[in-house]
């Protein structure tokens, strides 16, 4: 079992002066994220698990057993809750919960049903995604999101989960990025269904838009007391160089990244709030094979090569504001060895998010990205996100590191200096 830690209780937990003063509301909700197949283990009937065990593809190596966390859920709530986090974000593997076109597992959603009713014992408020980019093989071989019944496959899909789980799922999140499920698998190759086609790519990106309308109808149809929201990355998006040309392809390439989402949710099917997952600047450059150019010398950068640049949350954050719905932001963290260089990217993000706050964006939690070191797609175990460890080879023992102890003095206090503070810790 993991030892469970246990915080004593800040002695500014009353702000004494105005220096004191809470830097985020009482309700803000705080936590980490998960997605399935990055911790489960086993998910062997989907599309991501072929790709990893293809040699032709750009993933590095086979997600395995995960972090085990199918059997393990139980000890990492308990563990999540006495680091102090309010809230949880996970995800459903529709290839478990759906093995074959229409065949529904009733032990699959027994299984989730245990583990949703485990999260709301421990304390903690669900965000449970949908679709975290893992498809079913069957659903995959047949056309996946180009399959002329994609919309209705996937409402149907939605219908039953809400239906089975909906009074444990408070907040709903309908699909992870996806304007990454389309950029990555459609445009640049590096997911799956390992495309390069710039015209697939801005067809699938329009088809996952329908798709999380559809969600959020049979959400409301099935469970209307949840909350559905679509979950987007948004980079902020730069120009590698200041000529006409370069600064008309970034416009183009924001268009399809950031506008087509955030202006697409309109009307009644538009869902309940909007999640926000940050992690980088990016630089356009049309003369790239990739079209993105690497980040300009002495750039601070990630174990993933992407460039640190803390206030472009702040700046994203007034951008999805624009939609008028609440925000979370419900992806944002660093994939590094140093858990220093951690403690100082949550500080600085976190500042940005506070800075938003006061210039009166709406937001009303934030889950970090990652809760454990686990498996990062097609790049495998090497980066390590988690503010836990977990030693896969020995029994998958999990290790909070510091900065989970950080996190949980801001979470306690709701002040960023906590951060730097140091309380004791029992075991």
């Amino acid at each position: 079992m993991t030892a469970i830690p246990e915080l004593d209780r800040p002695e500014a937990s009353t702000p004494k002066s105005a220096s004191e003063a809470r830097d985020f509301p009482s309700d803000f909700l705080w936590g980490c994220a998960t997605a399935a197949h990055q911790v489960e283990g086993g998910n062997i009937n989907n599309d991501w698990w072929a790709f990893e065990h293809d040699p032709s593809t750009a993933a590095r190596e086979s997600s395995g057993d995960g972090i085990d966390q199918f059997h393990r859920y139980s000890e990492d709530f308990v563990l999540l809750k006495a680091l102090r986090h309010n809230t949880h974000r996970l995800s459903l593997e529709w290839s478990r919960i759906e093995p074959a076109p229409g065949e529904f597992s009733q032990a699959a959603i027994a299984h989730y049903r245990r583990v949703l009713t485990q999260l709301a014992n421990a304390g903690l408020i669900g965000f449970v995604t949908l679709h975290h980019f893992t498809l079913p093989t069957w659903f995959s071989e047949r056309g996946g999101w180009l399959a002329p019944d994609a919309i209705s496959t996937f409402e149907r899909y939605c219908r039953v989960v809400t239906a089975e789980l909906g009074d444990l799922m408070p907040y709903v999140c309908t699909i992870n990025e996806p304007q990454m499920i389309a950029l990555h698998g459609y445009l640049e190759g590096y997911h799956p269904p390992a495309m390069t086609n710039p015209i697939l790519w801005r067809r699938v990106g329009r088809v996952l838009l329908e798709a999380h309308q559809a969600a959020v109808r049979a959400v409301r149809a099935e469970a209307p007391s949840s909350k559905s929201g679509l979950v987007v990355q948004l980079p902020l998006l730069a120009p590698a160089r200041p000529d006409d040309s370069t600064w008309a392809f970034c416009e183009a390439m924001r268009a399809e990244i950031v506008d087509l989402y955030l202006e697409g949710l309109t009307g009644p099917d538009r869902g309940d709030w909007l999640g926000v997952q940050y992690y980088r600047k990016q630089w356009v450059d049309p003369s790239s094979p990739t079209l993105f150019a690497a980040p300009p010398a002495g750039t601070q950068t990630t174990q993933m090569g992407w460039a640190v640049f803390p206030d472009g949350l702040r700046l994203m954050l007034h951008r999805a504001a624009e939609t008028g719905l609440p925000l979370y932001v419900t992806e944002n963290g660093i994939a590094t060895e140093d858990d220093d260089e951690r403690i100082d990217y949550i500080e600085s993000h976190l500042s940005a998010i506070a800075q938003a706050l006061r210039e009166g964006v709406d937001i009303r939690g934030y889950i970090h990205w990652s809760a454990f070191d686990n498996f990062e797609w097609s790049e495998g175990y090497g980066p390590k996100f988690g503010m836990i460890a977990v030693d896969r080879k020995r029994d998958f023992a999990r290790a909070p590191k510091s900065s989970a102890y950080a996190f949980a003095r801001v979470a306690a206090s709701g002040r960023i200096s906590d951060l730097r503070h140091t309380h004791s810790w029992s075991y």
